[in-house]
């Protein structure tokens, strides 16, 4: 694994270097955000295809910038959840209850505006440009807090994998990278813990927990 400097000079130079594939993926999630609130419901299975694929881009900018880790990681977690989405049925999501979808939207808001690495960013800069499925961390919150908000599409594996790569990144990015923000995506990661395993959130339309 590379240094914490030189992680942090990869990582700003994904963010200022690719901008323009930052706001092509706000605009992708904007898209999906947008289907929810319309009352769309796509199935679970096509959720968690579109949910996996900023991975796959974090993966590659990781390996274009020389960091194998995050390269070699975010690939294995894609290729884990999109197996995981393949096995999903075809019912629609679900939306959480509010105690779980709310602070599912503070998680996109923060994914959506993530504060850091620009340089010389204004605050509506941000809006479109922040690093989100470009970086690890801010890619993480975003996928989390819309799995949170469709009540972990009932799957708890899928629960478990975020919930995973999301401590590790979570606690690397605060304590070992000193971004202290990223304390926010551990806290979303035991968010996710807790729905995998509540029966509230993982019950199907019949009544029994999905898998």
């Amino acid at each position: 694994m590379p240094s914490p400097e030189e992680i942090l000079v990869g990582l700003r130079a994904i963010a200022n270097d690719w901008r323009l594939l930052a706001a092509l993926w706000h605009g992708y999630f904007a898209v999906l955000a947008l289907v929810i609130v319309l009352g769309v419901r796509p199935s679970r299975r096509i959720v968690g295809v579109l949910l996996a694929l900023p991975f796959l881009s974090v993966s590659i900018l990781a390996w274009a910038h020389t960091n194998p880790f995050n390269g070699a990681s975010f690939a294995l977690t894609a290729i884990v959840l999109l197996a995981i989405a393949g096995r999903l049925s075809r019912e629609s999501v679900k939306i959480a209850p509010a105690w779980l979808a709310v602070p599912g939207a503070l998680m996109i808001g923060f994914g959506w505006m993530y504060p850091h690495f620009l340089n010389n960013a204004t605050p509506m800069e941000y809006l479109y440009a922040a690093p989100t499925g470009l970086i690890p961390c801010p890619t993480l919150s975003i996928v989390i807090g819309f799995t949170m908000i469709m009540s972990g599409l009932r799957s708890r594996p899928w629960c478990l994998v975020l919930t995973i790569v999301g401590l590790f990144y979570g606690a690397f990015g605060a304590s070992r990278l000193d971004v202290q923000i990223d304390w926010v995506l551990l806290l979303g990661a035991l968010a996710t813990a807790y729905a995998a395993f509540s029966p509230q959130v993982m019950r199907d339309s019949d009544g029994a927990t999905a898998r």
